[in-house]
């Protein structure tokens, strides 16, 4: 039985932070829907490792970039759930190219997915939290966006944007027994270490951070599972920094 029958949506699921959510919710008992934008198969695998918890999975591909997509598949996930209790925006785009150079439309695709996915989102989700006085809301910053990152502007607008919804929506939906929180992860060790870094360029980040080491997807999964657990009731409107004490 999942927990109290309630589902969780997660966003850019099929791998790193969005996988070990998912499986993390999964392992509290919550049917999960699982949204990826092109690897069909990564989010399939996720499924299926979701589904050995004994719990309800759905795929449901669809770029979270566009109003239209982010309605269909939150219609799609509720229609398979009866509802989304806990809305987890984790998709996001970090390019990295100079400010000066970025065109327009680069720079509302950043926007769009990275923030205003946040907002279509939740906006499709939260009529039936509401309906049901129970719901949760989990946003996901990073220690780039906050700090600022030069070639990464857009991400830095809109993970500050991200904050700035999640603590609008804390108040406002609050009294309906729904809570909004932002994660904020330091420096994760992805599934699949990209190739080109550097040995050189991981001991620089390590340096910076107090425990010596990077995290893991499964810790910032940690925190997401408080947040949407019932001992994480009282927490709402926060921003929970994951990231070995790294200055921020």
């Amino acid at each position: 039985m999942a927990a109290n029958d309630r589902a969780a949506l997660v966003t850019g699921a099929g791998k790193n932070i969005g996988r070990a959510c998912v499986l993390g919710l999964a392992e509290d008992g919550f049917n999960v829907a699982i949204n990826g934008s092109s690897d069909r198969d990564a989010c399939e695998s996720v499924a299926k490792e979701a589904a050995s918890f004994g719990v309800k999975t759905l795929v449901v591909m669809g770029d979270v970039g566009k109003p239209d997509e982010c309605r269909r598949i939150a219609d799609e996930a509720i229609k398979a759930f009866g509802a989304v209790d806990a809305l987890l925006n984790n998709a996001a785009l970090r390019p990295n190219k100079p400010f000066l150079e970025m065109t327009d439309a680069e720079w509302q695709r950043v926007i769009d997915v990275d923030m205003n996915a946040a907002v279509w989102l939740s906006r499709a989700c939260l009529p039936g939290m509401v309906k049901k006085g129970w719901g949760r809301i989990v946003n996901f910053a990073g220690m780039n966006a906050i700090h600022g990152h030069a070639g990464r502007a857009p991400v830095s607008v809109a993970k500050h944007g991200v904050w700035g919804l999640t603590k609008a929506l804390a108040m406002e939906f609050g009294p309906k027994g729904i809570t909004a929180n932002t994660i904020s992860p330091g420096p994760i060790v992805p599934d699949a270490p990209e190739k080109n870094a550097s040995a050189q360029a991981r001991q620089q980040t390590v340096a910076k951070v107090p425990l010596g080491r990077m995290g893991t997807p499964t810790e910032v999964a940690a925190a997401a599972r408080l947040l949407v657990s019932e001992g994480g009731a009282y927490i709402n409107g926060q921003m929970i920094q994951v990231n070995g004490g790294a200055e921020t």
